[in-house]
This record gives structure tokens, C-alpha cells and sequence, in this order.
């Protein structure tokens, strides 16, 4: 495996004079866990939109597998292996638990005796032919997570994932993330709840204003003065 499967080298993205993005530069292994944290409006979503397609970059170059993808659209990047969730779950609502995978699945022609494992790993195989909308709010986080998972992934980009989840429920997430890790799917997560990320990650990326503040450890990151000034909102 190379040691590196994405590569971000002076990312800049604007919406009219607001600069989102400024200089991120970070590269992410095959089967790691980053976690990319900051305060609201830090430019943490955003990231994630550039790297899956949803958003262009203004400047700079992401390199996917040794390929450059700055102007891939989204569909062609999810087929190279890069896939995302939502903080709101994207579900079919009216489709079952079943149907919303196969639908996902269809897009990179997976075998369907593949699907199985994917409603296993997710922990849906009993909710299968369940309508989605009927599901929890966990439910449809996980998935929305298996649907990314039956496009055969590399590189999973995960938004939230945590929010509004109890322990025992993130507990489940948590070691889900950690199976498909082990698996050598890389992951970039975007979490505001710091232990569950720690638990995860080895390595985050704290973002403050667009821009890069700090990379390594979050109990690194915990002390480091620039850090806890653009979490706290002084100068």
C-alpha cells in the first residue's frame, strides 16, 4: 500500500470576498482516521466539499492515488473511491433500508450478494426492508454510511457523524469506524465531540478561520495557545 492516498497542497476557496479556505495543506494515509476539528464557520465543512467534489477549489491542487482530481466532478470521484455522509442524513426516505443500498450500489455495478455484509456491518440486517424514513436518527446515519459503503470507498469522508447520539450509540459508531479502518478505508471525520474523536484518531487538524492552525495529537492540540484562542474567540 503507498503510504499516502490523498494529498491536499494549498487549497484556497472564497465566496466572494469571504476567504473559507486559506492554504490547507494535510495528507491523509490508507486505512487512517483524521479528525478535522474547529470552531463553527471554521471552513471544516467546506474541506470535506472540496475534497468529495461538491465544491471547486479556487486554488491549489488534491492529488487522489497519485491523480490529480481538482476538476473531477462528483460522481467520477466516487468512483475512483472517495464518498461522504451528512450531518442531516440523505436517505430515500420513502425506499427501504434494502432499496437505499441497492440504489448506491447499482452506481459502481457492486454484486449484490455484497449488499448482505453492508446491512451486517451497519447493524440494519433486521431493519432491511424497513422504510428509511421510519428509521431513527441513528438508523439513518448508519445508512447513510452504508450507502458510501456499497460504493466500495477509499477514502470516506464523514460529517458529524456524532451529533445528537448517546453514548451508547456513539459507542456503536465508534467501533464501526474503527472496524472499516482496519479494513484500510481512510477516513477524514469532522466531529465537535472530542472524546468520541480521540477515541478514533491518532492525528487531527485544527482549523481556525479557514485556515491551518495546527496538526497532531488532540492532546497536543488541547494545549496549544493558537488552538485554544479560536475556540475560545480571543485574540
Amino acid at each position: 500500500m503507498s503510504s499516502e492516498l490523498l494529498q491536499l497542497a494549498g487549497i484556497h476557496k472564497h465566496f466572494g470576498a469571504q476567504v473559507v479556505l486559506n492554504d490547507v495543506n494535510f495528507r491523509v494515509a490508507p486505512g487512517e482516521i483524521v479528525g478535522l476539528v474547529g470552531p463553527n464557520g471554521s471552513g471544516k465543512t467546506t474541506t470535506i466539499n472540496v475534497i468529495s467534489g461538491l465544491l471547486q477549489a479556487d486554488h491549489g491542487t488534491i492529488d487522489f492515488m497519485g491523480h490529480k482530481i481538482n476538476r473531477l466532478p462528483m460522481h467520477r470521484r466516487a468512483h475512483l473511491g472517495i464518498n461522504r455522509t451528512f450531518q442531516v442524513p440523505k436517505v430515500f426516505r420513502d425506499m427501504t433500508v434494502r432499496e437505499n443500498i441497492e440504489v448506491a450500489a447499482r452506481s459502481v455495478r457492486l454484486d449484490p450478494r455484497e449488499i448482505e455484509p453492508i446491512l451486517e456491518d451497519i447493524g440494519l440486517a433486521g431493519l432491511a426492508s424497513r422504510v428509511a424514513g421510519a428509521l431513527t436518527v441513528n438508523q439513518q446515519k448508519l445508512l447513510d454510511l452504508g450507502r458510501a459503503l456499497a460504493t466500495r470507498p477509499k477514502l470516506l469522508l464523514v460529517d458529524e457523524i456524532g451529533a445528537g447520539l448517546n453514548p451508547a450509540e456513539l459507542n456503536v459508531i465508534a467501533e464501526l469506524l474503527e472496524k472499516l479502518s482496519a479494513r484500510g478505508i481512510a477516513m477524514i471525520v469532522v466531529e465537535h465531540l472530542l472524546d468520541f474523536l480521540n477515541r478514533i484518531t491518532e492525528r487531527v487538524i485544527v482549523l481556525g478561520a479557514g485556515r491551518m492552525l495546527f496538526e497532531g495529537s488532540l492532546e497536543t492540540a488541547s494545549r496549544d495557545p493558537e488552538v485554544i484562542a479560536a475556540f475560545i474567540g480571543v485574540a
